[in-house]
């Protein structure tokens, strides 16, 4: 580094440093960097362990032992430090260190695949059980893995261990996530199979309903019978009524297990679109394994049914861990209830009205004159909010943020407050709050147990602004406040994966349409960006969702998450209590949306003191718009 350089970084301010050591590493200058480093230790800037982890990560192929592990020691309270430890466990199993490999390895938290299948794959080598089982339990994922995984498996495979069943078993799983790429790279594994055969594959993910009717693949191999389901499956899912035609003409090609799965899936689908026949399918399926998924929509069919005897049957063929989930206690209560057995019923509610969520406001609305204990309402004092404010992580943080690096910066706060009791969660989140950093501020909130600030967790800011709005649409604020904590939790930069924008997540082509019904000539698309422009199109939009649903919230919430034409699909052909509508709304997106957003309006509603629904009230009844089944899935 030239002298006039190295005086320029003594003569920059600590930010201009401390950027100047993001651009070195970002561009992989360790001379620059380690001298940005040394400067800002110096200055005891508060961001100085960054550029040394910055540094480290570079350095990190040459490293020895001893100074990984002294930067580890050094950094240990920091949320970079597990980073560096995982990029050194990888150089580490890449040189074949395998005892300094096994000294850290216990002390890695993150759970890394590629680091995982290092492990797993040394231990085999070693003859040990729990590594081979290790292996065995990481094959079965419905995902892909990193590419060190496969020599894993191919040692599994060449002991034996990793049979052609387990392959066609994750080759299903794979198939019914449509991972097409991992999937061709899975059956490549099975003796015989070739590019040719894979071709196939492509045939049936793009026609399966041509597949099936020429009968293009045959039935006489594993592979190819493996094919003919995975085409009658994607045929269930748009045309049920040819896949059952189809399935009856060839069902007999099929060994019994095979027939059972078919089912199974098909249940699945069948559920998800309302077919009042699912649950009978559900019977058909036999002895068939049933995951997370066809397990809750058995559960789903019941309840759209009201057949609530064979809703907590399907409940009761969960496991444990899943049957404890807040949907599952709750409506386990309600075929209780419904079957009269108060008592059980009111033992569940109880325990579950406590929890400061969507179903514990319905057990506590279920239960009417059964009390449940009140929440313990806290307010942070100035002591605490000082302290939360000198905490070094929370500094960091806060910088991090200034310097407008988000992803650090969240992690940090994350880290600096992932040990903090209730009493520190809400000063912490009272700091976040008055840095106008609100979805900081209510995600810390919300993780409190005994104590709560509503304040914090639901917080009402631009409310001059969206007062008028509000009115101008005749909407209810706590409503329009619900939805935007949950699109974008108050982040007015915030976008979407598909495009949407700002605090109400407007799509580009629904801000376009909404300008030109307000007569805006001169609106550009930059401007949905600007928080009055994303406010006053949002409720303006949310005010057309409620007209299309005849003023009927549940719907409207559905309808601005789905768009406006599918909610009336999922409704019945008779009316249906809003709870069982929002549980069987085949989108999971917009069923765990409509629930947030109604549980967070009833918070709200609280707070602002306005028109003070209950939850039940605010999910009204769906009325009934004739025999209506969705041809949609997730």
């Amino acid at each position: 580094m030239s002298l006039f350089c190295s005086t320029m970084l003594w003569a920059a301010s600590p930010d201009d440093l401390f950027i100047s050591a993001r651009t070195a590493y970002n561009s992989r200058n360790t001379t620059v960097l380690a001298d940005a480093a040394q400067k800002l230790q110096a200055q005891n800037h508060v961001l100085a362990p960054y550029a040394d982890y910055w540094l480290m990560l570079l350095n990190l192929s040459q490293a020895d032992n001893q100074t990984v592990r002294h930067f580890l020691e050094r950094y240990a309270d920091l949320p970079f430090a597990d980073r560096v430890r995982g990029e050194w466990l990888k150089a580490l199993a890449r040189r074949q260190d395998w005892q300094t490999f096994f000294e850290e390895y216990p002390k890695f938290k993150r759970d890394d695949a590629s680091v995982n299948c290092y492990a797993i794959d040394a231990g085999i080598q070693q003859g040990l059980e729990s590594s081979v089982l290790e292996g065995k339990t990481l094959w079965m994922t419905g995902s892909e893995l990193p590419a060190n995984c496969e020599a894993v498996f191919d040692r599994l495979q060449k002991g034996g261990v990793l049979r052609d069943d387990d392959i066609w078993a994750r080759t299903r799983l794979l198939l019914q996530g449509s991972k097409m790429t991992v999937v061709k790279v899975v059956l490549q594994r099975i003796p015989g199979v070739d590019k040719t055969n894979l071709k196939l594959l492509d045939r049936v993910y793009q026609n399966p309903q041509q597949v099936l009717e020429k009968g293009q693949i045959s039935f006489k191999s594993r592979l190819g019978k493996e094919l003919n389901l995975y085409a009658l499956e994607r045929l269930s899912k748009s045309q049920p009524a040819l896949a059952l035609d189809i399935w009856e003409k060839v069902h007999t090609s099929f060994e019994p297990v095979d027939r059972d799965y078919f089912w199974g899936r098909f249940a699945l689908h069948a559920a998800r679109k309302h077919d009042p026949m699912a649950l009978t399918y559900y019977n058909r399926a036999g002895n068939t394994a049933l995951d997370k998924d066809q397990r809750e929509w058995k559960a789903r069919s019941a309840l759209r049914n009201a057949e609530w005897k064979a809703l907590q049957a399907a409940i009761a063929e969960m496991p444990e861990a899943q049957q404890e989930e807040g949907v599952w206690r709750y409506w386990k209560a309600r075929a209780l209830k419904e079957q009269k057995q108060l008592v059980a019923a009111n033992l569940i509610l109880v325990g579950l009205s406590r929890e400061n969520n969507y179903y514990g406001l319905l057990a506590e609305e279920e239960m009417g004159d059964v009390v449940a204990a009140p929440p313990a309402f806290y307010k942070t004092t100035p002591e605490e909010v000082r302290i939360a404010l000198a905490s070094p992580g929370v500094q960091r943080s806060l910088a991090l943020r200034r310097l407008d690096m988000r992803w650090e910066s969240r992690a940090e706060w994350v880290y600096a407050t992932s040990n903090f009791d209730d009493k520190q969660l809400i000063a912490a989140a009272e700091v976040a709050f008055r840095e106008g950093w609100y979805d900081i501020a209510i995600s810390t909130a919300d993780r409190t147990k005994l104590l709560h600030d509503f304040a914090l967790r639901y917080p009402t800011p631009y409310r001059d602004m969206m007062q008028g709005y509000a009115a101008d649409n005749a909407l209810d604020e706590a409503w329009v406040y619900g939805l935007i904590r949950q699109e974008s939790r108050f982040v007015s930069w915030a976008k979407s994966s598909v495009g949407a924008s700002g605090l109400m997540q407007v799509m580009p082509a629904t801000a376009k349409w909404i300008a030109k019904r307000l007569g805006m000539g001169s609106f550009e698309p930059s401007m949905i960006n600007q928080l009055d422009t994303n406010l006053k199109f949002g409720t303006h939009y949310l005010r057309y969702t409620m007209d299309q649903m005849s003023d009927q919230s549940l719907m409207a919430t559905a309808a601005y998450n789905a768009g406006p034409g599918r909610p009336k699909r999922w409704a019945s052909n008779r009316p249906l209590e809003g709870a069982v509508y929002a549980e069987t709304i085949p989108f999971s997106e917009t069923r765990d949306y409509v629930k947030k957003v109604l549980g967070n309006a009833y918070y709200y509603s609280q707070q602002l003191g306005t028109k003070k629904l209950t939850l039940k009230e605010r999910l009204g009844v769906v009325p009934g718009v004739g025999a209506a089944v969705s041809a949609e899935e997730d």
